[in-house]
Formats: structure tokens, sequence, C-alpha cells
């Protein structure tokens, strides 16, 4: 979790301390009515969730707890007896898991008949190749942890973080316009939260976006620094990663 963390420095840094977001999180505001309620139950333990962070359009994961005991647990133990390589195990099993998504074309289509074809297919492509990194990694880690808790929690982490901001300024919803300091204020009382939030965010000028940018960069970097280090451990399984 820690390595995780890490990787995702950039967008703690933009919820936590941008938009505040540390104070729920130290008073844990909101989780139990998630996970008391059915839907969060779904979304965040056992199967689908549609995440509303950037790129929503594209973001459909799996449960948590049935995909890792799934993908993991039961899929990497059958290649470990079948004599598979580290590598094979970590860069292969990982294809099911995204090809398992692939489906949600076909879903999509249904649901969004007016949609272009290629769209349709490009955020197929798209969920493919992120699903599958994903599933490296939770390889990677199940390898050397054998532990399948770790790779839950990660699973419920990254469900609940999203996908990182790639590109626009934090605090502003990535491609939406920036409008001016002055915006949201011209004396209507109906004017909603969003607009003051968006008006708040717009203030704090482009420091904290570069600061963003920065750390996201400097995170993905100590990930990969710390990526043998804050995964070794006594219980991994039976398998040579890599030949010295």
């Amino acid at each position: 979790m820690l390595l995780l963390a890490i990787l995702f420095a950039g967008p703690l840094f933009e919820y936590g301390i941008v938009e505040g977001g540390w104070r729920d999180w130290i008073q844990a505001k909101g989780v139990y009515e998630v996970l008391s309620s059915w839907i969060g139950y779904r979304n965040y333990i056992v199967v689908s969730v549609h995440h509303q962070q950037n790129l929503n359009w594209a973001h459909t994961a799996k449960g948590p707890v049935s995909e890792e005991l799934i993908w993991r647990a039961l899929i990497i133990p059958l290649h470990v007896l079948a004599s598979f390589s580290g590598k094979q195990i970590i860069f292969l099993t990982p294809l099911y898991f995204g090809i398992a998504h692939v489906h949600h074309l076909y879903e999509f289509r249904l649901t969004h008949g007016h949609t272009p074809l290629f769209v349709a297919i490009l955020r197929t492509v798209f969920q493919f190749t992120y699903t599958s990194l994903f599933g490296f990694f939770a390889a990677f880690v199940f390898l050397r942890t054998g532990n399948i808790l770790s790779i839950t929690l990660a699973h419920t982490f990254c469900n609940w973080m999203g996908l990182p901001r790639f590109w626009g300024r934090v605090g502003v919803e990535a491609g939406e316009p920036i409008s001016p300091p002055a915006a949201g204020k011209r004396g209507d009382d109906d004017d909603d939260d969003d607009d003051d939030d968006h008006t708040q965010y717009e203030s704090l000028g482009t420091v904290w976006t570069v600061a963003y940018y920065v750390i996201l960069v400097a995170g993905a970097y100590g990930f990969y620094r710390q990526l043998f280090t804050l995964t070794e451990s006594g219980n991994a399984l039976p398998v040579v990663l890599f030949k010295e």
C-alpha cells in the first residue's frame, strides 16, 4: 500500500491537499455510508464499479474480492504448478484479466448505439490496456508476497483513486474550460457549490498545477525504485522471477 501511495502521490496531493479532502480521510467521512449500502458493497468489494474521476467514460472496473480470488489466487498457482516461469506468469496471466473486460465493447454498443464504432473500440482497447497493466503489477506482487489480501487492498485502492490526471489544471475537471476568477460571483443566490469550488481552484494559480505534475513524475520514479524493496517477503511463491 505504501508503494501504491508513492505511485499515486500526485493524485493524493490533488484530492487531499488542493481539494482539502484530507479532513474527510482522517474522519473516514462517508466510508460507513458507502460500504453499508449494497451499491457501495458491490462497487468496492464484490462486483462492478464505475468510477467518477477523470476519464470516467472509460473507467469500469470489477470488484477486488471476486477478481483477485479468480485472477490471482486461482489462476496464478495453476501456472506455478505447470512450471511457468515468473516472467511468463507476470506477463501472461494479466492478459486473461484484460481479455475478460473486452465484452464491455458489446455492452457499450447496446447502451450507446449512437457512439461511433471507432470510439467504442478505442474505449475497449484503452480499458484492456490499463486492466492488463494493473494485472502485471498484481501478479508481480502476488508472486513476491503470496498474500491475496495485499492485492485485494491494492485493487480497492486503485478503484477508489481512478486514473491519475495527465493533463489540465488541478482543481478543474479535465476537458472543462477554465472560467475567469470572477465566475460564479455575480450575486446569484442559486449558484451551486460546484461553481464556488471551481472559482476557488482557479484562484490557486499555476503553482499548484506545476507541483502536482512534479509530484506525479516523482511518484512514478519512486514506484520504480522501490518496487522490489517494498514487495520483499519470505512468503514469496516458489518461482524464479529473474535469473542472477
